[in-house]
């Protein structure tokens, strides 16, 4: 969206075969900026962490964007992604296509299986759906863990966290502290959804498939629908729940013994 939309999906001229790139790619004021601001932040965040710093990529449309630039401008940036076991496999198509064309390994991080099998023999399969702590329970065995081991001795993690996605990251600094002693770089923070999809037509970087069929914010697959017109960005997510900020946790401060254990919030 332009910098003047709300975090409301805009879908312009959507039907059957409408892709996110002619939805949303548009060149709008002060892009050129934008990006140099973040090849900028990017390029401070090397000579400042050095091997402390990581790329924790979603895989998503904004973490693809980061990604490419980290392989368009040659920086020393490590790049790593969390495999919860719910994935969609258009989500999971992207690694090797990031191998392939950008030149880069992305380093995977999975659950505990005992973990992930206690929690599914106690909970069932469908535990997410039945209660909101059960479904933070879910997230924090498949993502929170791994987490805390992606960033086992790092400074620094760069994440695709922008203002204009949310109501609750609509003041999203590009540095902040994450609650466990590293910093968290949010070099894409003032761009808009716009942006974000012109750099990857400009680039022809590869993206998630899913994002074609009105999915904005795409995670696991229990848990991710499309949204419709008006509907705010990150509706799909979590869509049976009434809570206004629908979050996983990798964004929220956590002791690292919380993270470690997979315990939550």
């Amino acid at each position: 969206m332009s910098s003047e939309s709300s975090s409301l999906s805009f879908l312009p001229g959507a039907g059957a075969g409408s892709s996110a790139v002619a939805l949303y790619a548009r060149e709008t004021a002060g892009f050129e900026a934008r990006l140099a601001k973040s090849v900028e932040l990017l390029r401070e965040a090397v000579a400042t962490y050095g091997a402390g710093l990581i790329q924790s990529t979603s895989l998503g449309a904004e973490d693809m964007v980061i990604t490419d630039l980290i392989a368009r401008h040659g920086l020393a940036v490590d790049v790593a992604t969390l495999d919860t076991g719910k994935l969609h496999a258009q989500t999971l198509a992207l690694l090797p296509q990031i191998e392939s064309r950008l030149g880069l390994q992305v380093a995977v991080f999975k659950p505990v299986d005992e973990q992930v099998i206690h929690f599914v023999r106690t909970n069932g399969e469908k535990a997410m759906y039945e209660s909101l702590a059960l479904r933070k329970a879910c997230c924090a065995v498949r993502k929170l863990e791994p987490l805390s081991r992606m960033l086992a001795g790092r400074t620094a993690w760069i994440t695709g966290l922008r203002r204009e996605q949310s109501a609750n990251r609509a003041e999203v600094p590009f540095s902040e502290p994450d609650g466990q002693g590293r910093t968290k770089l949010n070099v894409l923070a003032e761009w808009s959804w716009n942006d974000v999809w012109f750099y990857l037509d400009k680039f022809d970087v590869p993206y998630n498939l899913l994002h074609d069929q009105f999915m904005p914010s795409i995670g696991c697959e229990p848990c991710t629908r499309a949204i419709a017109v008006g509907e705010d960005f990150r509706a799909g997510r979590w869509w049976w729940e009434d809570e206004n900020a629908k979050e996983c946790g990798l964004h929220k401060a956590h002791s690292n013994e919380e993270l470690k254990t997979g315990a939550h919030a």
